[in-house]
């Protein structure tokens, strides 16, 4: 057993290179200016990120979404600090290199969202910072590259129901992550919401039998993906253009063609 156990994780880093290589001729719909990024960004906002690996493929089929990687920005933390030209403010999970930090030139050139929390205090914050840092140097969970792998098809043969669950099927051993599951317990952490489940609702008094109070239950954090962030109502899209003071007066428009899919007429 312990034999197979060598082969598989060997087999499951390969696969992990291969899938982690870019795809030729990827272009993004729309890109945003690092430093209009920098300015933008405050610790714990997630960034979103349409990425250009084979895995992003699957991962954007399966969710049905543009974005297919996650990373929390942790701001010039103390335990981040080095002595690189660009500081690491950027928490992440590398299918290659685990749980890592990196800056936020890494995704320069891609199309990104920015997701803000509302309402967190100084204090909330800083622990989902303190959570994701605590997780540097874990390992990628590599059986959900391996179950990812399988649907790497042009159609892949999923129900729509069952997609969600595809993304979770991985070992689920606490230093093994996938990139949205280890920012969902960092929020978790603080019992913040992402998409919770409404329980049925229940009495709130015995004497006012039509007053009922709602309560909610976590999802699993294997169950999170990137553009859950996106769509859950307790987070804020922040869009740097617009924070910048966008005028759109001041752009310049070539009068002399129009681009009519990807051609110029």
């Amino acid at each position: 057993m312990f034999g197979f156990d060598i082969v598989c994780s060997k087999l499951g880093k390969a696969l992990a290179r291969y899938l982690s290589e870019p795809l030729r001729g990827f272009e993004p719909p729309a890109t945003v200016d690092v430093d209009a990024l920098r300015r933008s960004l405050r610790p714990a906002d997630v960034l979103l990120v349409e990425g250009n690996a084979r895995v992003s493929t699957a991962i954007k089929y399966l969710t049905q979404s543009t974005w297919s990687h996650a990373a929390l920005y942790v701001g010039v933390a103390p335990e981040l600090t080095s002595d690189e030209t660009e500081a690491k403010v950027l928490i992440e999970a590398d299918l290659v290199e685990g749980v890592r930090a990196v800056p936020l030139s890494a995704y320069a050139g891609f199309h990104t969202r920015i997701c803000r929390p509302v309402g967190l205090s100084e204090a909330d914050i800083d622990q989902v910072v303190r959570f994701v840092v605590a997780r540097l140097g874990d390992e990628y969970d590599l059986k959900n590259v391996i179950d990812l792998a399988r649907y790497l098809l042009p159609e892949p043969p999923v129900p729509t129901r069952w997609r969600r669950r595809m993304l979770s099927l991985g070992s689920g051993e606490p230093t093994r992550a996938i990139c949205s599951t280890v920012i969902a317990q960092a929020f978790q952490s603080i019992r913040y919401p992402i998409l919770p489940v409404a329980n049925e609702p229940v009495n709130d008094t015995v004497d006012k039998p039509e007053r009922r109070a709602i309560t909610w239950k976590r999802r699993h954090h294997t169950l999170f993906t990137p553009r859950d962030f996106d769509i859950s109502p307790y987070f804020s899209v922040i869009k740097p253009s617009m924070q910048d003071g966008f005028d759109f007066r001041s752009m310049k428009w070539s009068e002399s063609a129009s681009v009519v899919d990807d051609g110029v007429l």
